[in-house]
């Protein structure tokens, strides 16, 4: 089963727009990421919706930071970017008929409710300043960074 990596791409295209200081074209994020720029527009559009980024129009326009690194959280931008559930295992059937698919089920809804809960405090805990900081001191320490 293929991961949707919606979330890590918009976080890489963030940090690089963080670190950019011009506004960034669909078609130059769209080679970064190796993809279409009309995807690249459709999924930047949640991050504008949600006021992430903004998009300006004509000679010198793109895409831009326009909120505060600090206030936003890797599950802010999982959420702005329609990120599917956080886990894609799960039951069968919900409500079936044996008892013993009765107790998997409730099993595996259990342990599946609470990693979702940790999952989702830990991201809502990681800001886009806490990754930019973690970039920059990899950086530091490797002796600089290149490339996209």
């Amino acid at each position: 089963m293929r991961s949707d990596s919606r979330l890590s791409r918009m976080l890489h295209v963030l940090l690089h727009m963080a670190r950019h200081e011009r506004p960034m074209t669909s078609e130059a994020i769209a080679a970064m990421l190796a993809t279409n720029p009309v995807v690249v527009r459709r999924t930047m559009a949640g991050l504008r919706e949600a006021g992430y980024v903004r998009s300006d129009k004509g000679h010198g326009g793109g895409w831009a930071i326009a909120a505060d690194l600090a206030t936003v959280t890797l599950l802010d931008i999982h959420r702005a970017v329609g990120g599917p559930r956080l886990f894609a295992i799960g039951n069968d059937r919900p409500n079936p008929d044996c008892a013993v698919e009765k107790v998997v089920n409730a099993a595996i809804e259990d342990a599946l409710g609470e990693a979702e809960a940790l999952l989702v405090a830990r991201l809502g805990r990681i800001s886009l300043a806490d990754l930019a900081r973690s970039f920059d001191a990899h950086c530091a320490g490797s002796g600089g960074c290149g490339g996209p």
